[in-house]
C-alpha cells in the first residue's frame, strides 16, 4: 500500500476533519496550520491574523481506495470556492480555501478539478492552489475535536 498526502483548507478545520475521516481510503487525518510565515504558531496567534497561516486538514490516503479526484470532489461539495477568507460563519484569512499539494505530480489533477468546478460558478474560484510550504500540527485539543465535542460548531452539514 502506497499512501499519498494532500492538504486542504476549507474553513474551520474541525468540520473538515469530521467530514473527510468518514471516507474509505482516508488512512489518517490531522488538523493544523499551513503556508504562513510564523513557525509553530498557536491557535491564538493564527486567529490574530498575523501569521498568514490557514486552518488545514492534512490527509493521508490510499489512492487505490480513494483517488485525489474523488477527494477533491468531496472538498468542492463542502466549500464555497468563490468566497475570500470565509466559510460558513467563520471570517478571517485563516478560513481561506486552499489545496496545498505535497507531490508535484498531483498538480495536473488539481488544475483539472479546479477548471471543471469553475464551470459551476459565475464568480471566479478563489481557492489557492500551491505547494505545501509550511505545516504545523494544531494543538491536541483541536485533533478529532468534533468526536470529543459532538455538539461543537461545524459549518459543514455532517448528517
Amino acid at each position: 500500500m502506497s499512501i499519498k498526502t494532500i492538504v486542504l483548507a476549507g474553513g474551520c478545520f474541525w468540520g473538515m476533519e469530521a467530514y473527510f475521516k468518514r471516507f474509505p481510503g482516508i488512512e489518517k487525518t490531522e488538523v493544523g496550520y499551513a503556508n504562513g510565515t510564523t513557525a509553530n504558531p498557536t491557535y491564538e496567534e493564527v486567529c490574530s491574523h498575523t501569521t498568514g497561516h490557514a486552518e488545514v486538514l492534512y490527509i493521508h490516503y490510499d489512492p487505490e481506495v480513494i483517488t485525489l479526484n474523488e477527494i477533491l470532489a468531496h472538498f468542492w461539495h463542502v466549500i464555497d470556492p468563490t468566497l475570500i477568507n470565509r466559510q460558513g460563519g467563520d471570517i478571517g484569512t485563516q478560513y481561506r480555501t486552499g489545496i496545498y499539494y505535497t507531490d508535484e505530480v498531483d498538480l495536473p489533477v488539481i488544475e483539472a478539478s479546479v477548471e471543471a468546478e469553475q464551470k459551476r460558478y459565475e464568480l471566479p474560484i478563489r481557492t489557492e492552489v500551491m505547494p505545501l510550504k509550511a505545516y504545523y500540527p494544531a494543538e491536541e485539543y483541536h485533533q478529532k475535536y468534533l468526536d470529543k465535542n459532538p455538539g461543537g460548531y461545524c459549518h459543514i452539514k455532517l448528517d
